[in-house]
């Protein structure tokens, strides 16, 4: 494939994933090749090679001749991700440092602003990046580069998670609340009230509409 049709297929995948990840190709939509290419104004060939690249990566099943079915995620995938994630960002709270976890309030403050902003305009992918950014900063805390690529590996799950989440979109100060508690919790170092908390706070976000 030719420096051309690469960057083609490149771009066409990443729009294709944000609009997945946005809930504009929501689950359950088809996916057509034609369509898509001529919405990108490109030919068929790169926008295959980009279906065929968000089927590795769990994001739609291709069906010959018919196809690509945007995923809806699977109740083990919500499970074993949040179990993952878990795992990582108490570890996080437990690893770091006093000093590191002293600097949250004034490093996540602005983000919880911005997700306040967000919910209540409804712009649930803009409160998914920066509830995700939230998240990430638990493991920061560790200063552990090996862990953070691994939580990485998530992060397409966790933002269908937090779009497609009802609680987000019927509760949001519970959520906010809930997410100035883990702060507050970590904050003090005291990781096994933050892991409680965590895991009720990934049992609302198992409610999908």
């Amino acid at each position: 494939m030719g420096d051309v049709s690469v960057n083609s297929a490149q771009r066409a995948h990443a729009l294709i994933r944000a609009g997945i990840l946005s809930g504009e190709f929501p689950a359950g939509d088809m996916l057509s090749e034609s369509t898509l290419a001529a919405s990108m104004s490109m030919s068929r060939t790169p926008v295959r090679a980009a279906l065929g690249r968000l089927q590795d990566e769990g994001l739609v099943r291709i069906y010959p001749k018919r196809g690509a079915l945007v995923r809806e995620l699977t109740v083990d995938e919500i499970r074993e991700s949040d179990q993952v994630r878990h795992a990582f960002e108490c570890a996080g709270v437990q690893l770091g440092n006093p000093e590191a976890r002293q600097l949250l309030s004034a490093r996540l403050q602005e983000n919880l602003d911005g997700q306040e902003r967000a919910l209540d305009r409804r712009d649930y992918p803009g409160f998914a990046a920066l509830a995700m950014q939230f998240h990430r900063a638990f493991v920061e805390l560790a200063d552990n580069a090996t862990m953070l690529a691994f939580y990485d590996r998530l992060q397409d799950r966790q933002h269908l998670s937090i779009v497609r989440n009802s609680t987000v979109r019927g509760q949001p100060d519970l959520v906010l609340a809930e997410h100035r508690s883990l702060l507050t919790d970590a904050e003090a170092g005291d990781w096994m009230a933050f892991s409680n908390r965590l895991r009720e706070h990934q049992s609302h976000g198992n409610d999908f509409e």
